[in-house]
């Protein structure tokens, strides 16, 4: 029998206390477990409903904006973290989608956490709960509420107890209707 085995938690930056709630829970989930943590923010905000990466900018203004976003994307998690070193934290140019299986496939992370701030929230521009439900890796949606709200995909809900879960303290989000997510079908991912 193979076993499923988590080395890093992905997090998907959002500048909020729902996303302060959800960094909460992958910062536990990274200490109980000696996991790395790796924070992702993106110039294509995938939590916006078209999200829209900056058009038009010449290269030295393209890199004063990189450098900007970087550092107050550190600045902002550092903080948060407290003590915890085992963290890094990328800033990814292309859309949330592509970049985020790019760096599955690259073993950044094999759990992926993401803020739920509201219960019309979207991803990448698909309603939250389809997004994690659809994506090929374990996904934990923290919220609307609280962060005792776990929303747990169907491989996630599958390791919940490695995650320190029990089945009262999450629910499992389903895959909408086939079509019903534009752009994001279920995709197979080579993981060599």
């Amino acid at each position: 029998m193979s076993t499923f085995a988590i080395r890093a938690v992905g997090f998907c930056a959002h500048f909020s206390p729902a996303g302060d709630r959800a960094l909460a829970f992958a910062l536990q989930l990274a200490r109980r477990q000696n996991l790395r943590l790796n924070v992702f923010d993106f110039l294509a905000d995938p939590y916006d409903p078209a999200p829209r990466a900056p058009q038009g900018l010449s290269a030295a203004a393209r890199a004063t904006l990189l450098v900007e976003r970087e550092r107050s994307l550190r600045l902002y998690y550092d903080e948060r973290l407290g003590d915890y070193l085992d963290a890094g934290f990328r800033l990814c140019e292309d859309r949330g989608w592509t970049e985020l299986h790019r760096c599955l496939c690259k073993h950044e992370f094999q759990f992926l956490v993401l803020a739920y701030p509201d219960p019309q929230a979207t991803f990448e521009g698909t309603p939250i709960e389809g997004f994690a439900a659809s994506f090929v890796c374990p996904v934990a949606l923290v919220g609307p509420g609280a962060s005792t709200e776990i929303h747990l995909n169907q491989p996630a809900a599958l390791i919940a107890d490695s995650l320190g879960l029990r089945p009262d303290q999450y629910t499992v989000v389903r895959a909408p209707v086939a079509g019903a997510l534009s752009g994001c079908a279920p995709q197979t991912l080579d993981l060599r």
